[in-house]
């Protein structure tokens, strides 16, 4: 049981969340979208918030900063989130407007008010989960994009909700976070995209 749940923290790492929340939209969107704008966008994400933050990571393991991809206390936390913010805020303003997508640009933004969010908190001497938060994240854009493109998506809603369910058992399980922490990690996900609505639903 110990082995599965921690093979499931590695598999819903928030690491993959922009990229998900990337992939969703162009399965769901109704819009055309020509190759180049798909490539032009789903690349650069890859890029950006997966291989560079894979890269950074090994860097800030080997100079001693961080002791696992886990981050377990607040200060290994700090640094790999000033880079994650740093990516994030280049892929808002380098990449998506080389392709406008204004649900994606939205998506982005409430994901950098979430690692923002959890950042202060960290400051506040709390660790949020950041599983949560991204799962959280992930829903609530599938449901944003289900509203807005009037599509139903309850499947893929369904999924998510159940793969949130089982982040939250394997923190718990494992004693990475406590239920505070983890319910205010996933209010943080859910709550910083549902405040992008009115500006693009």
């Amino acid at each position: 049981m110990r082995l599965f749940l921690k093979i499931t923290s590695y598999l819903l790492h928030p690491l993959f969340i922009p990229f998900a929340g990337t992939i969703a939209y162009f399965l769901i969107t109704p819009k055309y979208s020509p190759l180049e704008v798909q490539s032009g966008n789903i690349l650069p994400i890859f890029i950006l918030t997966i291989i560079i933050p894979i890269i950074f990571y090994l860097i800030l393991r080997n100079l001693g900063i961080v002791s696992s991809v886990f981050m377990p206390n607040l200060q290994e936390r700090k640094y790999p989130l000033y880079i994650s913010l740093g990516l994030l805020i280049m892929v808002l303003f380098k990449v998506i407007p080389n392709n406008f997508t204004i649900e994606l640009h939205y998506y982005f933004l409430g994901l950098i008010a979430g690692l923002f969010s959890a950042l202060v908190l960290l400051f506040l001497n709390f660790k949020c989960s950041m599983h949560l938060l991204g799962m959280g994240s992930l829903l609530m854009y599938l449901i944003n994009l289900s509203i807005h493109f009037e599509i139903n998506v309850t499947l893929a809603i369904s999924i998510v909700t159940f793969l949130s369910g089982l982040a939250a058992t394997s923190r718990l399980y494992l004693n990475a976070h406590t239920k505070a922490e983890v319910l205010i990690g996933f209010a943080i996900g859910l709550f910083t995209q549902l405040f992008t609505i009115k500006f693009w639903l």
